[in-house]
């Protein structure tokens, strides 16, 4: 699988606080630019897999995978939607294709969670007990016993935070771009749920992302310069968090890189720039942790002075990441790798630009449910 398909396009909307929009309308134009920036016409694409199920807020239908087909005028041969949190959306896209099923297969994600009012932190059956429910409750209980395991702690978090935040001043489209971030206002920021302040916690955004992934031989005939997928992996731990015997990790991280790291045959000192997602802060350190990038207990030495902010000698989630640019769950750091490999990220672009190294190979990561399934993707330049 190394080298064969690659990502050829990416689609943005207006994103942020974007009122009296639906949650399709945010799909279908995402897939319709996405497709327009491969240099495509609708009727090449033959595969649609919508990135996941939401329920649907008031007033608004059910977005399903056949209906923005309908709204965007497709007939797929192949089509898919993930009901949960399992990030396989990659894998069932390029599965298609290396089936023969489809030619060109978009991936995207769409929702106005933010004007819409959706809520990440509802109760779900009997975890309202207690106060305890929601993702933030959830993801706060696994990093309060890494605090206890490896020391980890907001000493840590402050440089992700910052780091990211310094990238999102870089992107005119991030939706932090204009709102400084430094340790003080880092530790002014209110209390979410302990250990987790406001800084700590992604944004929730209205808005959609897209790309387009067709073969590497067909993306060499279209307009921009492909971002090759060298290597792949997907591991789910599943169980549930109050099921867990291992909270603080490690999480699916581990083996989901192993076999991204083997297909592509390449080690950690190859990747230039990584694309984390950062549901929350601490799900940055546990990552790259899990990667190996650094052993448990080194991470607030290894994030010290700005290593993953613009000029460090690991750039980490360039577009301002799901924390300060918008949350659309794993298409915002597989797009932005995307992009970056590209060289299409303007004032952020890795490169002469940022004080960094010019990107041949970006790590890109996806996390779901609470660190139960975990997807990695290697991208390099053509």
């Amino acid at each position: 699988m190394k080298d064969r398909y690659a990502i050829v396009g990416v689609g943005y909307t207006p994103q942020g606080r974007v009122p009296e929009r639906t949650s399709l309308s945010f799909h279908v134009e995402a897939c319709a630019e996405a497709i327009k920036d491969a240099g495509l016409r609708p009727e090449d694409v033959d595969g649609l897999f919508c990135y996941r199920h939401l329920p649907p807020l008031a007033g608004e239908p059910e977005v399903t995978s056949y209906l923005v087909a309908q709204h965007l005028g497709l007939k797929p041969k192949a089509l898919g939607q993930e009901a949960n949190c399992v990030r396989s959306h990659l894998h069932h896209a390029i599965g298609a294709l290396e089936a023969g099923l489809c030619n060109v297969a978009v991936i995207c994600y769409g929702d106005n969670g933010l004007s819409g009012r959706r809520r990440f932190d509802s109760p779900q059956g009997d975890q309202a007990a207690f106060g305890f429910f929601g993702a933030v409750g959830e993801y706060a209980m696994a990093a309060q016993r890494a605090m206890h395991e490896f020391r980890t702690g907001p000493e840590t978090w402050k440089e992700i935070a910052v780091g990211q935040r310094q990238w999102a001043h870089l992107n005119p489209n991030a939706y932090m771009h204009d709102r400084p971030l430094s340790f003080e206002d880092y530790y002014a920021s209110r209390w979410e749920v302990a250990p987790f302040r406001l800084a700590d916690c992604c944004l929730i955004s209205d808005g959609g992302r897209a790309i387009v992934i067709t073969s590497l031989e067909r993306a060499r005939d279209l307009q921009h310069p492909p971002a090759v997928i060298m290597g792949m992996g997907q591991h789910n731990p599943s169980s549930d968090l109050l099921c867990s015997t291992t909270m603080a990790g490690s999480t699916g991280a581990h083996l989901a890189g192993e076999t991204a790291f083997g297909m592509a045959g390449i080690t950690l000192e190859d990747v230039d720039a990584c694309q984390i997602y950062d549901c929350f802060t601490y799900t940055v350190e546990i990552t790259l942790q899990d990667y190996g990038f650094f052993k448990p207990g080194e991470g607030e030495e290894w994030f010290k002075g700005g290593t993953i902010a613009p000029g460090g000698r690991l750039p980490i989630n360039t577009s301002g990441g799901l924390l300060s640019e918008a949350y659309y769950m794993g298409l915002t750091p597989l797009s932005e790798g995307a992009m970056q490999i590209m060289g299409r990220c303007g004032a952020r672009q890795l490169g002469p630009e940022t004080d960094t190294k010019r990107p041949e190979i970006i790590l890109c990561s996806d996390n779901g449910g609470v660190l139960q399934t975990h997807s990695c993707a290697l991208l390099r330049r053509q």
